[in-house]
This record gives C-alpha cells, structure tokens and sequence, in this order.
C-alpha cells in the first residue's frame, strides 16, 4: 500500500504542477492540441526529480490538462450568462463577445493583449463584428470578468491515480501493477476473474488496505441490416420527436415536464416563504429524483421505440435550442428551464452509437416558417403550418422534420465545428 500510495502522491504533485504553469491565461495558447504541454513537461526534468514512471507521468500531464480546459469552459460560460443579463450592452456589443468566447484564438489574443490574428475566413467576419463594437471597452470588461471568475485549480487529493494498459498485468488470478522501481511489480488479489484492456484508474483505501479498479463500461456496437432509412425529426417541449412522414415518439413529454416543472416552482416558493424557519430540503431532493428519474425513464422508452420502428440509418436533426428567458408567461419560463433537452440528445447520441447509426446536424435557421413543399414562408397557428404561396397545409412539427431532412440532403448539413458542408 505505501508504495501505491507514493505512486498517487507524485501523481497529485504533477497535476498540480500542470495546474500552476498552464492554468492560467498566459497558458492558454499551449493548451490546443496539448503536444506543447507535454514537451515542456518532458523538458522541465520534473519525471527525473520525482523517479516516475512515464506510464503515470503522461497520463497525469493530460489527466490535469483535461481538467485546465474543463474549468476554461466553466469561466466561458459563467461570462456568456453575465454578459446575456448585462442591459448595458447593445446587441452588437453581446455579439462582438459572444464571437470571442467561441473562437479560441481571438479569445486567447485578447487575454494576451495582443491584436486579434485569425485565418483569411475567420478575420474577414471578426472585423466585420469588430467594426460594430467598441471593442477596447470589451476587451478591458473580458479580462476583468476573466480575473474575477477564473480559477486556477488545485488538489490535495492522493488517493488514487490513472495507469495504461502496459502498466499492468494479469496473472495468478490478480494483477501485476508497475510501480516506481524499475522491472518490479506489486501483485494485488482480484476478487472477480474480469479482465480489461484499457485505462484503470486505481482508488486506494489505506485504512481498509484495500484497492478499487475503476474501469470504463464497454459498450458493444451493433450493426442493424435492416436500419436503411434516412429520417428527418423535429424536437419538441411537448412531443419529443416528430419526423417527416408524420410519427410521434414521447407524446406525453409535455404533461410529465409540465408536471415537473410546476412541482419544482412551487417547493422554490414555498421554500424562500420559510428559508427562515430552516426547512430542510432531504424530502425535497428524493421527490425530485424520483420525478426525474420517472422523466428520464420515459424519455429512454421512447427513444428505444423510435429507433425500432423507424429503423434509421441517419437521423437528420437541428441542434436543440437553448430555453428562452423573460417570455410573458412565468410557468411556460419555467418549464422550458426544465426541459429535458439536454438529456435527450445525450441519450440519443449513446443510443445510435450503440446501434451504429450517424446524426447529422443541419442548419436550423427559420426552419419552422419555411413550406416543405415549395420553400416559401408560410404561417403557423395553433400546430398547423399553412403555406399561401402553394396551398400546402399540415402538421406544423411534420412540416419542420421535412424542412430537416430536406436540408440535409441538401446544401444545409453543418460538420461538428459547428460551419457549412457545401455539396
């Protein structure tokens, strides 16, 4: 156990390391693709002072520069949500920093105090941005919001650590883990017969004498002959799926969210009435897991019953939108707050990679108001699209899956960054 224990200790101290030197903003232009870290990490002679292993050193490294660009992403967002509330800002003021906290170069050259230099596509629309905005005075209100709200991490955890698969072995019904020594191993009794070829990250309980291997689930990929469809889908707060021939998965998605959603506003209200009287909040924290995990498991029925009835080889979608705030009805807020959108397309990004079958995000830009038939703007009322430049009429979300699917197949698919695939 000690020398395991050593092993975590210097694990602790090399991420930490990490966390000091690239943590911070002058570290942010090493942080992409991450080779730069790890040679000046080679560099530094840290390994060779601490006698470790590269088989934990790396995995540190990168373990600790997951983490940096992780808390990165929560200083980004956590300045997005002030600067959407922020009145004194006009729109093209909001765009101007919206542009930067998504382009990591001008992001990381405005920390840096140095002129914005992108790619010949990327610049030409930063300065168009740039030539609606006041942007010294962004710029100065980006780096005071990134003082304020940036965090360098750190950990004094030494319980555990990451090893590779060349780190151990298996044999006499345990495992041969590697430790600092050279061509020396220390041999652990497993309690099951598993056996794994992956990362396992080792969690030590000194005080038991006792050691947990952590291993990733490994999900089996199954390849269906007979999913050859091509479906285009629309979401919905109230239906969860719609898609171009016209069927429904998760039509109750509305009443379960609704029910959920009023339930929680009013244990909030309830809650701030006597915050004084220190009501206690267990009871409330089991009813609301039991009414998401009511939620969650409808939404995964559903999604299982829309794989198997459509039998889709590609599934054509819009990006979820994000809930909309200061609408004239507080409970409609609210709701949308609740919705379940991001569980939904987590789950069915881990249900089609299971079942090998691909998403494609498509431009979603006033795709609800175009006629499927003719592609002129058409009008909406009470879920029925008309179109008065060709007569077409039908279901609204109907109307939208075809608009999805259509776009597609066509000159409308965005690629994971987020920009246009042109055909």
């Amino acid at each position: 156990m000690a020398r395991l224990q050593e092993i975590a200790a210097d694990y602790g101290k090399v991420k930490n390391y990490v966390y000091a030197r690239f943590g911070g903003i002058a570290g942010l232009p090493k942080l992409y693709p991450g080779y730069t870290v790890q040679n000046e990490m080679t560099a530094s002679g840290l390994r060779e002072t601490l006698g470790m292993p590269s088989v934990y050193f790396y995995l540190a490294v990168f373990d600790a520069l997951g983490d940096v660009k992780c808390q990165w992403t929560r200083t980004k967002t956590k300045i997005l949500k002030l600067l959407n509330q922020n009145e004194g800002f006009s729109e093209e003021d909001k765009h101007y920093l919206r542009f930067l906290l998504k382009v990591n170069n001008a992001f990381e050259e405005v920390l840096n105090q140095k002129p914005v230099e992108l790619t010949k596509a990327v610049q030409k629309q930063y300065e168009k941005v740039a030539a609606q905005a006041d942007t010294g005075r962004l710029h100065k209100y980006l780096r005071r919001q990134v003082r304020k709200h940036h965090v360098k991490l750190h950990t004094d955890r030494t319980d555990g650590f990451t090893i590779a698969e060349r780190a151990y072995r298996y044999a006499d019904h345990g495992i041969y883990i590697s430790i600092k020594e050279k061509r020396k191993r220390i041999f652990i009794p497993l309690t099951d017969n598993n056996r794994y070829k992956s990362q396992i990250y080792v969690r030590l309980y000194p005080e038991k004498h006792s050691v947990e291997l952590k291993v990733p689930i490994q999900v089996s990929v199954q390849n269906h002959g007979d999913y050859l469809k091509q479906v285009g889908v629309a979401a919905g707060l109230y239906t969860m799926l719609t898609t171009d021939e016209g069927h429904c998965y998760g039509e109750e998605l509305g009443k379960y969210q609704i029910a959920y959603a009023d339930w929680v506003r009013e244990q909030t209200r309830s809650y701030n009435r006597n915050r004084n009287e220190n009501p206690g909040r267990k009871k409330y924290s089991a009813k609301k897991k039991r009414y998401e995990e009511r939620l969650h498991s409808y939404i995964n029925q559903e999604l299982n019953r829309f794989l198997r009835e459509e039998k889709p080889r590609i599934i054509y979608m819009v990006k979820l939108p994000k809930p909309k705030a200061g609408g004239w009805n507080k409970r409609i807020n609210h709701s949308m707050a609740q919705w379940q959108r991001g569980y939904i397309r987590q789950r069915l990004e881990q249900k089609c990679r299971e079942n090998s079958v691909e998403i494609v995000e498509v431009l979603g830009k006033d795709i609800s108001r175009e006629c499927s038939e003719c592609g002129e703007p058409g009008k909406k009322a009470e879920g029925e699209f008309v179109c008065p430049a060709c007569g077409y009429r039908g279901e609204e979300k109907v109307n939208t899956a075809r608009n999805v699917k259509k776009r597609g197949q066509g000159e409308g698919k965005l690629n994971p960054r987020g920009t246009y695939l042109a055909r």
